[in-house]
Protein backbone atom coordinates (compact mmCIF):
# COMPACT_ATOMS: atom_id res chain seq x y z
CA UNK A 1 0.00 0.00 0.00
CA UNK A 2 1.64 2.72 -0.98
CA UNK A 3 1.17 6.73 1.02
CA UNK A 4 -0.83 7.71 -1.63
CA UNK A 5 -3.78 4.83 -1.29
CA UNK A 6 -3.24 5.25 3.21
CA UNK A 7 -6.28 6.93 4.63
CA UNK A 8 -5.55 9.33 7.50
CA UNK A 9 -5.64 7.51 10.92
CA UNK A 10 -5.81 9.10 14.26
CA UNK A 11 -3.73 7.06 16.75
CA UNK A 12 -4.62 7.39 20.69
CA UNK A 13 -2.31 6.27 23.44
CA UNK A 14 -4.73 5.38 25.74
CA UNK A 15 -5.03 3.97 29.79
CA UNK A 16 -5.30 5.55 32.98
CA UNK A 17 -2.89 7.98 34.97
CA UNK A 18 0.54 6.40 35.37
CA UNK A 19 0.23 3.72 32.80
CA UNK A 20 2.33 5.69 30.67
CA UNK A 21 0.71 6.93 27.80
CA UNK A 22 2.59 9.95 27.04
CA UNK A 23 5.95 8.05 26.63
CA UNK A 24 4.81 4.93 24.69
CA UNK A 25 2.87 7.74 22.06
CA UNK A 26 5.89 9.80 21.87
CA UNK A 27 7.76 6.00 20.92
CA UNK A 28 5.34 4.92 19.15
CA UNK A 29 4.89 8.27 16.91
CA UNK A 30 8.49 7.66 16.38
CA UNK A 31 8.50 4.47 14.70
CA UNK A 32 5.60 5.67 12.65
CA UNK A 33 7.17 8.49 11.42
CA UNK A 34 4.14 10.82 12.85
CA UNK A 35 3.78 13.39 14.56
CA UNK A 36 3.18 13.21 18.09
CA UNK A 37 1.10 15.35 20.95
CA UNK A 38 -0.68 14.83 24.26
CA UNK A 39 -4.46 15.57 24.39
CA UNK A 40 -3.87 17.67 27.28
CA UNK A 41 -2.15 20.47 25.26
CA UNK A 42 -5.28 20.82 22.89
CA UNK A 43 -7.68 22.04 25.20
CA UNK A 44 -9.79 24.75 24.35
CA UNK A 45 -9.10 27.96 26.09
CA UNK A 46 -12.52 27.46 28.55
CA UNK A 47 -11.07 23.94 29.97
CA UNK A 48 -7.66 25.53 30.38
CA UNK A 49 -8.74 28.19 32.24
CA UNK A 50 -11.14 26.08 34.63
CA UNK A 51 -8.65 23.38 35.19
CA UNK A 52 -5.61 26.06 35.86
CA UNK A 53 -8.05 27.30 38.85
CA UNK A 54 -8.72 23.79 40.10
CA UNK A 55 -12.47 23.51 38.65
CA UNK A 56 -12.86 19.71 37.48
CA UNK A 57 -14.43 19.60 34.34
CA UNK A 58 -17.65 17.79 33.35
CA UNK A 59 -18.32 15.67 30.62
CA UNK A 60 -20.08 18.91 28.59
CA UNK A 61 -16.56 20.15 28.72
CA UNK A 62 -15.35 17.07 27.62
CA UNK A 63 -17.08 16.72 24.90
CA UNK A 64 -16.30 19.79 22.58
CA UNK A 65 -12.62 18.78 23.69
CA UNK A 66 -12.77 15.41 22.55
CA UNK A 67 -14.25 16.65 19.02
CA UNK A 68 -11.87 19.21 18.62
CA UNK A 69 -8.55 16.42 18.88
CA UNK A 70 -10.34 14.56 16.51
CA UNK A 71 -10.56 17.37 14.18
CA UNK A 72 -7.26 19.03 15.07
CA UNK A 73 -6.10 15.36 14.00
CA UNK A 74 -7.62 15.93 10.78
CA UNK A 75 -6.07 19.06 9.96
CA UNK A 76 -2.48 17.28 10.91
CA UNK A 77 -3.53 14.87 8.13
CA UNK A 78 -4.23 17.63 5.70
CA UNK A 79 -0.66 18.68 6.67
CA UNK A 80 -1.25 22.48 5.43
CA UNK A 81 1.47 24.68 4.99
CA UNK A 82 1.15 28.42 6.03
CA UNK A 83 0.23 29.53 2.64
CA UNK A 84 -2.84 26.50 2.99
CA UNK A 85 -0.82 24.60 0.30
CA UNK A 86 -0.80 20.94 1.20
CA UNK A 87 1.78 18.25 1.05
CA UNK A 88 -0.29 15.01 1.47
CA UNK A 89 2.44 13.53 3.13
CA UNK A 90 1.63 12.76 6.94
CA UNK A 91 -0.85 10.35 7.36
CA UNK A 92 -1.55 9.35 10.74
CA UNK A 93 -1.06 10.84 14.81
CA UNK A 94 -1.14 9.40 17.57
CA UNK A 95 -2.15 11.61 20.66
CA UNK A 96 -1.94 10.39 24.32
CA UNK A 97 -5.46 10.63 26.03
CA UNK A 98 -6.98 8.66 28.34
CA UNK A 99 -10.48 7.95 26.79
CA UNK A 100 -11.51 5.97 29.61
CA UNK A 101 -15.89 5.65 28.88
CA UNK A 102 -17.00 3.72 25.53
CA UNK A 103 -18.72 7.49 25.16
CA UNK A 104 -15.40 9.42 25.07
CA UNK A 105 -13.50 6.60 22.56
CA UNK A 106 -16.96 7.23 20.31
CA UNK A 107 -16.68 10.89 19.69
CA UNK A 108 -12.93 10.59 19.10
CA UNK A 109 -14.80 7.72 16.41
CA UNK A 110 -16.63 10.27 14.80
CA UNK A 111 -19.75 7.70 15.90
CA UNK A 112 -21.72 10.35 17.47
CA UNK A 113 -23.51 14.15 16.98
CA UNK A 114 -20.54 15.29 19.47
CA UNK A 115 -18.28 14.62 17.15
CA UNK A 116 -18.98 17.12 14.87
CA UNK A 117 -19.52 19.82 17.50
CA UNK A 118 -15.54 21.34 17.99
CA UNK A 119 -15.55 24.64 20.49
CA UNK A 120 -16.11 27.91 18.72
CA UNK A 121 -12.96 29.08 16.79
CA UNK A 122 -13.08 31.94 20.11
CA UNK A 123 -12.21 29.22 22.18
CA UNK A 124 -8.93 28.22 21.25
CA UNK A 125 -6.23 28.99 22.48
CA UNK A 126 -3.88 31.25 20.43
CA UNK A 127 -0.89 28.31 20.00
CA UNK A 128 -3.32 25.61 19.73
CA UNK A 129 -2.15 23.27 17.23
CA UNK A 130 -4.84 23.65 14.75
CA UNK A 131 -3.88 27.12 13.96
CA UNK A 132 -0.76 25.71 12.85
CA UNK A 133 -2.30 23.45 10.69
CA UNK A 134 -4.60 25.57 8.85
CA UNK A 135 -2.37 28.20 8.74
CA UNK A 136 -4.86 30.48 10.38
CA UNK A 137 -3.09 32.87 13.05
CA UNK A 138 -5.53 32.81 16.25
CA UNK A 139 -4.75 36.79 18.06
CA UNK A 140 -6.53 37.03 21.39
CA UNK A 141 -7.01 40.88 20.45
CA UNK A 142 -8.72 40.38 16.98
CA UNK A 143 -11.40 38.98 15.41
CA UNK A 144 -11.35 36.30 13.15
CA UNK A 145 -12.71 36.54 9.17
CA UNK A 146 -15.40 34.08 8.92
CA UNK A 147 -13.89 32.16 6.33
CA UNK A 148 -11.45 31.42 9.17
CA UNK A 149 -13.82 30.55 11.75
CA UNK A 150 -15.35 27.92 9.66
CA UNK A 151 -12.57 26.60 8.98
CA UNK A 152 -11.43 25.80 12.70
CA UNK A 153 -14.52 24.70 13.54
CA UNK A 154 -15.16 22.65 10.72
CA UNK A 155 -15.61 18.61 12.22
CA UNK A 156 -13.01 15.95 11.00
CA UNK A 157 -13.41 14.11 7.68
CA UNK A 158 -15.37 11.17 8.32
CA UNK A 159 -12.68 9.31 6.72
CA UNK A 160 -10.74 9.58 9.59
CA UNK A 161 -9.90 6.26 10.96
CA UNK A 162 -9.16 6.14 14.88
CA UNK A 163 -7.74 3.26 16.25
CA UNK A 164 -6.50 2.96 20.22
CA UNK A 165 -3.69 1.19 22.24
CA UNK A 166 -4.43 0.10 25.05
CA UNK A 167 -2.12 -0.55 28.05
CA UNK A 168 -3.49 -2.78 30.10
CA UNK A 169 -2.43 -3.66 33.21
CA UNK A 170 -2.85 -4.73 37.27
CA UNK A 171 -3.65 -1.89 39.84
CA UNK A 172 -0.97 -3.06 42.02
CA UNK A 173 1.78 -2.06 38.90
CA UNK A 174 0.09 1.50 38.35
CA UNK A 175 -0.30 2.19 42.13
CA UNK A 176 3.49 1.81 42.27
CA UNK A 177 4.35 3.32 38.87
CA UNK A 178 2.76 6.54 40.33
CA UNK A 179 4.18 6.52 43.86
CA UNK A 180 7.52 6.73 41.38
CA UNK A 181 6.53 9.61 39.57
CA UNK A 182 7.80 12.51 41.15
CA UNK A 183 5.73 16.07 41.29
CA UNK A 184 2.63 14.28 39.29
CA UNK A 185 -0.80 15.47 39.81
CA UNK A 186 -2.76 12.34 40.68
CA UNK A 187 -2.58 10.78 44.25
CA UNK A 188 -2.58 7.35 44.21
CA UNK A 189 -5.75 7.53 46.28
CA UNK A 190 -7.36 8.46 42.98
CA UNK A 191 -6.47 5.87 41.01
CA UNK A 192 -9.54 3.78 42.47
CA UNK A 193 -11.49 6.27 40.61
CA UNK A 194 -10.31 6.02 37.34
CA UNK A 195 -10.19 2.42 37.54
CA UNK A 196 -13.98 2.88 38.72
CA UNK A 197 -14.61 4.82 35.44
CA UNK A 198 -12.53 2.89 32.80
CA UNK A 199 -15.21 1.17 30.87
CA UNK A 200 -12.42 -1.86 29.32
CA UNK A 201 -12.37 -1.00 25.44
CA UNK A 202 -10.86 -4.83 24.81
CA UNK A 203 -13.08 -6.18 22.27
CA UNK A 204 -13.72 -3.26 20.55
CA UNK A 205 -13.42 -2.66 17.06
CA UNK A 206 -9.83 -0.74 15.90
CA UNK A 207 -8.26 -1.41 19.67
CA UNK A 208 -5.05 -3.02 20.02
CA UNK A 209 -3.81 -3.83 23.45
CA UNK A 210 0.04 -3.33 24.85
CA UNK A 211 1.26 -4.93 28.34
CA UNK A 212 1.76 -2.49 31.24
CA UNK A 213 4.34 -4.66 32.78
CA UNK A 214 6.45 -4.97 29.11
CA UNK A 215 9.31 -2.73 28.38
CA UNK A 216 8.81 0.19 26.22
CA UNK A 217 10.44 -1.49 23.21
CA UNK A 218 7.97 -4.31 23.29
CA UNK A 219 5.08 -2.34 24.03
CA UNK A 220 5.46 -0.37 20.99
CA UNK A 221 6.85 -3.52 18.78
CA UNK A 222 3.15 -5.01 20.03
CA UNK A 223 1.64 -1.39 19.05
CA UNK A 224 2.82 -1.34 15.23
CA UNK A 225 2.08 -5.13 14.55
CA UNK A 226 -1.62 -4.78 16.42
CA UNK A 227 -1.72 -1.61 14.17
CA UNK A 228 -0.56 -3.22 11.06
CA UNK A 229 -3.17 -5.96 11.20
CA UNK A 230 -5.82 -3.47 11.80
CA UNK A 231 -4.87 -1.73 8.53
CA UNK A 232 -2.35 0.96 9.84
CA UNK A 233 0.80 0.00 7.78
CA UNK A 234 4.45 1.74 8.27
CA UNK A 235 5.31 4.65 6.82
CA UNK A 236 8.43 6.16 7.40
CA UNK A 237 10.17 4.11 5.40
CA UNK A 238 9.05 0.78 3.06
CA UNK A 239 9.88 -2.53 5.12
CA UNK A 240 13.22 -4.51 3.42
CA UNK A 241 12.26 -8.15 2.12
CA UNK A 242 12.99 -9.87 5.32
CA UNK A 243 9.81 -7.82 7.09
CA UNK A 244 11.94 -5.80 9.67
CA UNK A 245 10.82 -2.22 10.64
CA UNK A 246 14.28 -0.43 10.15
CA UNK A 247 12.14 2.58 12.13
CA UNK A 248 11.74 0.04 15.37
CA UNK A 249 14.01 -0.86 17.69
CA UNK A 250 16.47 -4.59 17.31
CA UNK A 251 14.75 -7.44 19.58
CA UNK A 252 18.04 -8.17 21.55
CA UNK A 253 19.23 -4.55 22.05
CA UNK A 254 19.00 -1.81 23.87
CA UNK A 255 16.85 1.30 22.62
CA UNK A 256 16.90 5.12 22.88
CA UNK A 257 13.24 4.84 23.23
CA UNK A 258 11.74 7.38 25.84
CA UNK A 259 11.31 5.66 29.46
CA UNK A 260 8.55 6.47 31.84
CA UNK A 261 7.82 10.20 32.47
CA UNK A 262 8.63 11.39 36.04
CA UNK A 263 6.55 14.52 35.99
CA UNK A 264 3.83 16.87 34.02
CA UNK A 265 4.17 20.37 35.01
CA UNK A 266 0.76 21.77 32.62
CA UNK A 267 -2.79 21.64 34.18
CA UNK A 268 -4.34 18.66 33.63
CA UNK A 269 -8.05 16.99 33.58
CA UNK A 270 -7.71 13.57 36.02
CA UNK A 271 -10.30 11.70 34.28
CA UNK A 272 -8.52 12.48 30.66
CA UNK A 273 -4.68 12.21 31.32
Amino acid sequence: MTKESVPPALIIAMGVSGSGKSTLGQNLASALGVPFYDGDSLHPQSNVEKMSKGIPLTDADREPWLALIRSTADRICENKEADGSSTGEIKGVVIACSALKRYYRDILRGHTPKSHQPPPATDLPKDHPIAEHTGIEIQSDQELAKDEEKELERAASRELRTFFVYINGPREVLEDRMKQRQNHFMKVEMLDSQLATLENPIGEDGVVVVQLAESPDKQVRDAVDGLKKLGFPDQRSEPPSDGVNPNLPPVDEPTALLRPITQEANPVDPLSS
